[in-house]
């Protein structure tokens, strides 16, 4: 049985959604990070980088939601949500995940958290802060575009990981001046993907009420 290191609406929530729409069998470990049990003995034997989530698969110990969302398609290649090995849509599968853990992922991070970059300097983090914001809401149309013409799906007509993947992102970019909604192809999207039962299985065990993205 797989089993998921969580914390509620941390990055575990695309591999959660997965692990739901796979149907596989799998138990969530609260990683409570009001307390910092991130940063525990215990958890950074699971993950040294003290971040979340990790997912243990009988032995194996993988972290990074990416890789994790990776690993599950390829156990699970009955469950249709990435394309078959070795075909070029497996290959535009990997472009948009990549595209969304590097590029969008990242400056949402930064966005979220600048204090991080800034050293202290309280005038820095408004510069950091407002800088990630617009080269994400560079990334959201980038996304718009492509729906727009190729959707409603990352990958055409059939729901599948990535998509998965960037209703995540988008519920953490929803504080953005132009937040992922405002774009209607995106918008769409997460309409079709936040109505699936697997999605709200996952918010629920998480305790996450609406609105999910």
């Amino acid at each position: 049985m797989y089993r998921l290191h969580y914390y509620p609406a941390n990055a575990n929530a695309a591999p959660h959604m997965l692990l739901e729409e796979i149907g596989a069998p799998h138990e969530l470990a609260l990683v409570d990070r009001t307390v910092e049990a991130q940063k525990s003995q215990a958890y950074l034997r699971i993950n040294p980088n003290g971040r979340i989530p990790a997912l243990e698969d009988d032995g194996l110990v993988l972290f990074e939601a990416a890789a994790i969302v990776l690993h599950l398609v390829d156990r699970h290649p009955e469950a249709g949500l990435a394309p078959a090995q070795g075909t070029p849509e497996r290959s535009k599968f990997y472009q948009w995940l990549v595209f969304l853990t590097n590029s969008l992922q990242e400056e949402l991070m930064v966005f979220q958290y600048p204090e991080r970059l800034a050293g202290g300097d309280g005038s820095a983090e408004a510069v950091i802060r407002n800088g990630a914001e617009q080269r994400a809401t560079a990334f959201l149309d980038i996304i718009e575009t492509h729906l727009a013409g190729n959707g409603p799906f990352f990958l055409g007509d059939a729901v599948g990981a990535a998509d998965l993947y960037f209703a995540m992102l988008a519920r953490w970019a929803r504080p953005l001046a132009k937040p992922p909604r405002s774009r209607p192809a995106i918008a769409r999207l997460l309409d079709a993907v936040t109505a699936r039962p697997a999605v709200r299985r996952a918010y629920a065990a998480e305790g996450i009420c609406e609105p999910i993205c």
